[in-house]
């Protein structure tokens, strides 16, 4: 169980990966957290979720619990492969409940009603290798594998 969790090869690919999706996520939960990065916090959050996109709130807490915590961990590099499993769930859920219908292009120009997956697909893509390379040099998983 602990090489599942906390597999690292210790490899350059996998401290920058960490390094990368840490950084665009965090804005991100932060947002829904703690209202940073022009976001509206955790109640309202929680209320959007719930009462405009009709998610459970069990669900609604999970995402702004996970968005916001992961990054962090995968900053330090504990649990890089959880994190990394958490956020392709989550990427793939804001996919199939909002994105899928505006198509794979961002809304550069303001010319749809809303935004598409190629971001969500990035953020898949990075978490998949990660999951493969796990935290890679400079973890805390790569010192809890030598005990």
């Amino acid at each position: 169980m602990k090489q599942l969790l906390f597999f690292s090869d210790g490899s350059w690919p996998g401290l920058i990966l960490r390094i990368t999706i840490a950084l665009i996520m965090f804005p991100h939960g932060a947002q829904k957290m703690l209202g940073l990065f022009g976001g509206y916090g955790f109640k309202p959050t929680i209320v959007y979720f719930t009462e405009t996109m009709k998610l459970p709130w069990i669900i609604a807490l999970l995402i702004i619990l996970i968005e916001f915590f992961s990054p962090i961990a995968l900053l330090i590099g504990v649990g890089s492969r959880l994190c990394s499993l958490l956020l392709i769930i989550i990427m793939i859920g804001a996919i199939i409940t909002t994105n899928y219908k505006f198509g794979f292009f961002m809304n550069w120009f303001g010319a749809q009603t809303g935004e598409g997956f190629e971001y969500h697909l990035l953020v898949i893509g990075i978490c998949i290798a990660l999951l493969f390379t796990g935290s890679g040099k400079y973890s805390i998983d790569n010192i809890i594998n030598s005990l």
